[in-house]
This record gives C-alpha cells, structure tokens and sequence, in this order.
C-alpha cells in the first residue's frame, strides 16, 4: 500500500509540474521560464522538482519524449491495417483510422500540445515531429510505409512537405479551440493527403 501511495504522490506531483509548465509556456514563454516559476506555481519544493529533473530543459525533454513515444506505440498499433488497406481497393478507409487515433490523442494533450507548438513553445519539437514521420513513412526498415523504388520525387523532400502538412494542420486546429472533432478534423486531413491539395480546393476534379 505504501509503495502504492508512493506511486501516485510522484504522478500528481509530475502531473502539477507539467500542468505548471504548461501555464507558464502560454503565459511568458518557455525560455523565460525559470525552475522558481514552475516550482512555485505547481506549489511544491525546488527539492522536489530536483528529485524528477535536472532542470526545465530535462523537464521539456521528457514531457515531449513522452508524447514522442505514445505516438509511436499508436502508428505501430494501427500499421499493420494501414498496409492491408492499402493493398486494397479502398486505401483512404484505415489511413484514415490511424489519423482519428492520433487526433483523439492530442486532443487529450490539447494543452501540451498547443504550448510545446505554439510561438512560445519549443520550435525544435517541430523537428523531432519531422523526423518522427520520416521514420515512419521513410525510415531504415523492411515495414516502412514508403518504398524508395517506388518514389516519384525525392523521399526527403516527401517527408518534409507530409511533415510540415500534418504540423500545420494540428497547429490550426490547437488555436482555432478544436472546434471539430477528431473524426471530423481526421477527414479533412485525409481528403487533403489522399487526393492533394488541388482536389481539396476544387481545383481539380
């Protein structure tokens, strides 16, 4: 029971201090942030901050890597579908499954994810987000997504512009307050990367 306790002392306190740093992003920008800030308005002690991480960079560094992994573990709980799908008739259908999981998430890190992205935020996640979907459509495996025998241009090239896509789009819908839902905002990306941004503005049939 007292390790039980234990545990959930030490996730509320990580919880207060990443709600903090959440806070103070929005408020006066992360590197005017100071670890008296975030101690003082998650209430607790410098002690204790220093017990969790070595400074507010650690801090960003392991709230993002957590985000980082979670994404991973939904693109390879949904990878297998997506190249089944694809080898299909109808390929929009689980890509665009894979898109609904992946806005059901940051809309529940909706706060984290609209400071980490946003002006005030930490520009070099945006990076780590481009390199995490090069990974996934590009990388150095047999199960990647993307082929290199079958590129039509240049696969960096590709992965840059479905970064910055899929970025700017989560971007959008962060500031505009998530007024559409994660299925709907899901579609709307997926009309878009399907059939191009042409198509999507009528300007091809």
């Amino acid at each position: 029971m007292r390790d039980t306790n234990t545990d959930l002392r030490v996730i509320r306190t990580k919880e207060s201090i990443r709600n903090a740093l959440v806070e103070l992003i929005d408020e006066k920008g992360f590197e005017a942030i100071t670890v008296k800030d975030i101690t003082t308005r998650a209430k607790i002690n410098r002690g204790t901050f220093y017990a969790h991480y070595q400074d507010k960079f650690d801090l960003m560094t392991k709230c993002e890597d957590e985000i980082m992994l979670d994404l991973s573990r939904i693109v390879k709980q949904n990878f297998p579908s997506v190249i089944a799908a694809l080898e299909t008739d109808s390929p929009i259908v689980t890509p665009f499954s894979l898109t609904v999981s992946i806005f059901e998430y940051l809309n529940k890190n909706s706060e984290f994810m609209k400071a980490v992205l946003g002006p005030k935020g930490d520009l070099s996640f945006q990076t780590r987000l481009k390199e995490f979907m090069w990974e996934t459509l590009y990388g150095n495996n047999p199960n990647t997504l993307i082929k290199e025998e079958n590129l039509l241009v240049p696969g960096q090239y590709l992965s840059s512009y479905v970064g910055s896509a899929h970025i700017g789009v989560f971007q959008q819908w962060l500031n505009n307050g998530r007024k559409e839902s994660p299925q709907e905002i899901a579609r709307i990306l997926s009309t878009i990367m399907a059939n191009g941004p042409l198509f999507a503005a009528g300007l091809k049939k």
